[in-house]
């Protein structure tokens, strides 16, 4: 086996037992996790492990932050994710790094869209955990009428800006890996396109029932992916 792939197994092992013992995976999650992390390295080497990586670093600190503040107006949610969270924001990259591994010549359009599907799910996580402590008014997606904090489907101007700031996060890492071209800003376009989806699909069909947010978090990926092959194929 090559070296870097020995280095990537031993700290791929390593971060999950860490991401365990830490409170931050269940067992089922970390196992989980483990499989996304290797079917995107496999797929797409390095640069799909970064952009995982720095998602799965700003969630978590998001989730963390002034965590005692946001029981006060969302419901009060585990740190610890579970194997169904993890495929929520991680199956999309996973499916892609298979695709990418078993048809080499699609790596680099897979890589973008894993771009695409990691700057969503950051701009979600980081506009959801901080726009609640951050925000100053707040408004239902749909008629843009006052909303409730913390309540599905409700933005702020300071969280879209920092689910915003997430996007560009991801499509800088991209960047740094294979280049600064117009497709760094279709990756932040699809990232916010997603984010802002997610909103709408809260708004509506999580509210009444019909998608959980684990669902919620998968389709907005869907929505980044289609937004990004769409501005790609223009």
């Amino acid at each position: 086996m090559p070296i870097p792939h020995i280095i990537f197994t031993i700290i791929l092992i390593a971060a999950c037992f860490a991401s365990y013992k830490t409170g931050k995976l269940t067992l089922a999650g970390a196992v989980t996790g483990g499989l996304v992390a290797l079917l995107i390295y496999l797929g797409t080497g390095f640069t799909g492990i970064a952009m995982l990586a720095i998602f799965f670093l700003l969630s978590t600190l998001a989730t963390a932050h002034k965590k005692k503040e946001k029981r006060i107006f969302t419901e009060e949610h585990s740190e610890k994710r579970d194997a169904r969270q993890v495929l929520a924001n991680g199956g999309l990259p996973a499916i892609l790094g298979l695709s990418a591994f078993i048809f080499p010549g699609n790596a680099l359009l897979a890589t973008i869209l894993i771009a695409a599907a990691f700057a969503s799910a950051t701009a979600d996580t980081l506009s959801a955990e901080l726009g609640t402590v951050y925000g100053k008014r707040f408004y239902n997606i749909i008629n843009f009428h006052p909303g409730e904090k913390g309540r599905d489907g409700v933005i702020s101007l300071e969280g879209t800006m920092i689910g915003l700031a997430g996007s560009v996060i991801i499509a800088l890492v991209f960047a740094f890996n294979l280049g600064l071209n117009t497709i760094f800003f279709g990756i932040i376009m699809a990232g916010t396109t997603g984010n802002l989806a997610d909103s709408v699909l809260g708004a509506t069909l999580e509210r009444r029932g019909h998608l959980n947010n684990n669902e919620v978090n998968f389709l907005n990926g869907v929505c980044a992916l289609i937004t990004c092959c769409i501005l790609i194929y223009l």
